[in-house]
């Protein structure tokens, strides 16, 4: 982990020094100041390089909600298997750590420059600077690090510590510093690529085909899995279908993310005694309420309003999806 970069200060050092020569070959041409400032949005630990404007986590609640929770959750939980963003204090150390921006990231900083430069994730550097800032404000409310009246500015911004940042340190080991070698090196037409990996960002909702297209695997999508035969999807029930309107709506809060120690969807390690159980005694507890040594769960989730048959159909919909 590094402290600083230097790539800023060189391009400031360029940008005052003037012209730029073409390279020996002659092409190329020099870069103007307006040109190194397009790539010079790096933002440093110490909040060097952030802009002017501000935006509060009230503003940034509804920007939240727009522009983020359909990725990552009304409440940082995560959708899908995108990234959680709120939670896991005190997992660093466990078998499962859970890292997010409360639990893991080191600065503010990187927090406010990673939504600039890539988010959100269908128009990246689509926000202003007063809605990153504003966004990044209501993140860290949603970790407990900030109060609901922060105002996120330059200053106050650089003033925020990151409760994991103690635990980072430049790496000073004397093996991760290699020197540059070009000797024996293997020729690249002699290179196969065997196969590509599949489906790492879920993408389904925002395009029909979250998936790579079949031409990519030369119309073999059977390549996708080493040359074995593709895993067949195991086809939902009636009731579990309609369980999922109402596991995204009532449920998902706790069940992305394991609040109170509801099992994750998923998680077949986490529902495997759960199903063993039976579904009429899930349903009971789901319906009734129901409190242990694993966690609890309020009845009905603590929505009163979804009909017992509801409360069955989502509960049908995180079996059959954990299993």
């Amino acid at each position: 982990m590094f402290k600083s970069l230097n790539l800023g200060v060189a391009a400031v050092a360029l940008a005052v020094s003037g012209a730029v020569s073409a390279g020996p070959l002659g092409i190329g041409s020099t870069a103007t100041p307006e040109m190194i400032a397009g790539w010079d949005i790096d933002i440093r630990p110490d909040g060097t390089g952030l802009p002017a404007g501000e935006g509060s986590v009230a503003e940034g609640e509804g920007l939240y909600e727009a522009k983020c929770a359909s990725c990552h959750g009304l409440f940082g939980e995560g959708a899908g298997r995108w990234p959680v963003l709120a939670g896991g204090e005190g997992t660093l150390d466990t078998a499962h750590p859970e890292k997010t921006v409360g639990s893991y990231w080191p600065y503010a900083s990187t927090l406010w420059d990673y939504i600039h430069r890539a988010m959100p994730y269908p128009a990246p550097q689509s926000l202003t600077d007063d809605e990153v800032y504003s966004i990044s404000a209501y993140v860290l409310y949603l970790n407990d690090i900030v109060d609901d009246d922060f105002v996120a500015n330059k200053e106050t911004f650089a003033q925020v510590k990151m409760p994991n940042e103690p635990n980072f340190y430049i790496d000073d080991r004397p093996d991760v510093k290699n020197e540059r070698c070009f000797k024996n090196c293997a020729d690249p037409k002699s290179f196969k690529i065997v196969t590509t990996i599949n489906g790492v960002t879920p993408t389904g909702h925002f395009k029909e085909d979250s998936g790579v297209a079949a031409n990519h695997y030369q119309g073999n999508p059977s390549d996708a899995n080493g040359g074995a035969a593709a895993p067949q999807k195991v086809a939902m029930s009636d009731a579990a279908t309609a369980g999922k309107a109402v596991y995204d709506k009532a449920c998902q809060a706790c069940h992305n993310m394991g609040v109170a120690g509801a099992p994750k969807v998923g998680d077949v390690a986490g529902w495997t005694d759960r199903i063993k159980q039976g579904m009429a005694t899930l349903n009971d507890h789901a319906i009734n309420g129901y409190q242990g040594a694993n966690g609890v769960m309020p009845a009905k989730g603590g929505n009163m309003s979804l009909s017992d048959d509801e409360v069955k159909n989502a509960v049908a919909y995180m079996v059959e999806s954990s299993q």
